[in-house]
């Protein structure tokens, strides 16, 4: 009795992190650059003695980052940048170097090109861009070169993960750039932002899903607790 309690258990913990992650997801439907977030269940078996064979737990630690492609919208930004196909755009952070797709960027009070939190943006040697004062035109190109009144700048680095499993989602809009490479076939379009690839229909149709599925682990729970407090009444008569 004691081990149905505890694989349920593990699966309600389970249950209440998807729960969590699909929130997640729905909270972020609109923020630039998101990539939704799953969770992986895994099951852990373990031996029981012969006559009562195995004991089946079930472990929910794992987590799965859509890395779909999202809509581009036209905003006319001249800082704006998205990116067509694979790569990430590469943010200087305190915790270090981190890859994006959120390109809503701006000039800072230094005349470096940041994004919406401050982080400086990267150039395809992993160094700050900086943006001549008093530029009247600003124009990047597909390959990512930035021109100032027309003469080149600089060029905002584009880069991949070609092992996807050291592609860790850090929170937000930002992953690890640990082994990080030059993605060359990469396409910027100025004056465009890459939206979330989160679609809440899906999400609100999982969150409901996941709402019964925990409800009926808990009417299973609450059963074998009444049948515990009934045997231990019992007993004590």
């Amino acid at each position: 009795m004691d081990n149905a309690i505890y694989a349920a258990l593990t699966r309600q913990a389970g249950l209440m992190r998807e729960m969590r992650a699909v929130a997640n997801n729905m909270a972020n439907s609109s923020t630039t650059g998101f990539r939704r977030e799953g969770v992986v269940f895994s099951e852990h078996m373990t031996a029981l003695d012969r006559q009562r064979g195995t004991l089946s737990m079930a472990n929910a630690q794992g987590r799965e980052v859509d890395l779909t492609p999202a809509a581009l919208s036209q905003t006319g930004g001249k800082l704006d940048l998205a990116l067509e196909r694979e790569g990430f755009f590469m943010v200087q952070t305190p915790q270090g170097n981190r890859l994006t797709r959120a390109g809503a960027f701006m000039m800072s009070p230094e005349g470096e090109l940041v994004n919406a939190d401050g982080y400086r943006v990267l150039d395809e040697g992993q160094a700050p861009i900086a943006l001549p004062p008093g530029a009247r035109s600003i124009g990047v190109g597909a390959d990512g070169t930035i021109s100032a009144d027309g003469q080149p700048v600089g060029r905002v680095g584009v880069f991949d993960q070609p092992d996807r499993t050291l592609l860790r989602h850090e929170g937000g809009t930002l992953f690890s750039a640990e082994g990080a490479e030059p993605a060359p076939d990469a396409v910027v379009r100025q004056g465009f932002l890459e939206e979330s690839n989160v679609n809440p229909v899906l999400e609100i149709a999982r969150m409901i899903e996941v709402q019964r599925a925990y409800e009926l682990g808990q009417s299973f729970l609450d059963g074998e607790d009444g049948r515990i407090r009934a045997v231990i009444s019992v007993s004590v008569r």
